[in-house]
């Protein structure tokens, strides 16, 4: 297959680029970085491009997957950062979908991310499928938005698979590197009263889910990126202190979160007790279904 990738450096698309790659494909990547560091990053086997425009709609592409998105945790929700987030999955995927209205061959599939965010944040641990209807927060209006401009490409005939992912752990990046340095130096805890639900993912389950979805002829529509288990912040603390064999005595208060992070606080405070009903559904198999299983194999 020839693939065309948004967000290949990053934490999850370098991994899907490098299984890519080992499968014999040719892969495209989108990345502002010079050739010299993605090709460092990644493999010489790698095409890059600076910008959707330098595409040329003449080439043909097995699969467009879109993951590309400023990392919604890394700084406060100013307005300013709103609108990097908002460029950088809105209007980054509506220049795409424009490029893939202008190809003269249309490729077979177009995958792009999302967010469990959509569903808002609450403190229910109700299950939630992807049938479940839209928060109303700011990060529910964004996921919202950004898969409206994903949904564009259904009018071009290819198959479309949307998929709302949740916390990836893998020590690399995300979450869990945050977490490691403090967890084992015995000061790790939970995020206030630790009941709020944390929809999770092993990164690996995640780029087999996306390989997946690429070649599942009969998939399309919305798909949840998390794992069977649904897993409290607080059930999660344990697991890492157990794994680490390491107390998790410590707390974080909620209100030194809001004091630190604003608005985006809530994405840990709070959370969905999303499951991954559809994947399941189309024959999707998870080689880590709880987080014993996922810790086990990451640490």
């Amino acid at each position: 297959m020839r693939v065309l990738i948004t967000g290949g450096t990053g934490f999850v698309g370098s991994q899907l680029v490098n299984h890519l790659l080992d499968g014999g494909h040719q892969v495209m990547v989108l990345s502002r970085q010079p050739a010299s560091t993605i090709r460092s990053k990644l493999s010489n086997r790698v095409q890059s491009v600076s910008s959707i425009s330098a595409v040329n709609p003449s080439t043909y592409f097995d699969a467009v997957i879109n993951l590309a998105g400023e990392g919604i945790m890394d700084k406060r929700w100013t307005p300013a950062r709103k609108k990097a987030l908002e460029d950088s999955r809105i209007g980054l995927t509506t220049e795409l979908v424009d490029l893939i209205d202008q190809m003269e061959n249309k490729p077979d599939c177009f995958i792009s991310a999302s967010a469990v965010g959509y569903y808002g944040v609450n403190i229910s641990s109700e299950p939630l499928d992807e049938s479940a209807g839209r928060g109303q927060d700011y990060a529910a209006k964004l996921c919202e938005n950004w898969e409206r401009a994903a949904k564009r490409v259904e009018r071009f005939g290819v198959r479309t698979c949307i998929v709302r992912i949740g916390v990836v752990l893998h020590p690399d990046g995300g979450a869990l590197k945050k977490m490691l340095p403090p967890f084992r130096l015995g000061l790790g805890g939970a995020i206030g009263d630790g009941k709020q639900v944390m929809p999770w993912i092993h990164r690996q389950d995640l780029v087999d889910a996306l390989l997946f979805l690429i070649s599942e002829d009969s998939a399309s529509g919305i798909f949840n990126g998390v794992a069977p288990e649904v897993l409290t912040n607080k059930q999660l603390t344990q697991a890492l202190g157990k794994a680490l064999r390491r107390p998790t005595f410590f707390t974080v208060p909620g209100c030194a979160l809001k004091l630190a992070l604003g608005e985006a606080a809530q994405l840990l405070t709070e959370g969905q007790a999303v499951q991954s009903k559809r994947l399941q559904e189309a024959g999707f198999t998870f080689s880590y279904r709880n987080i014993t299983q996922a810790l086990s194999s990451l640490l």
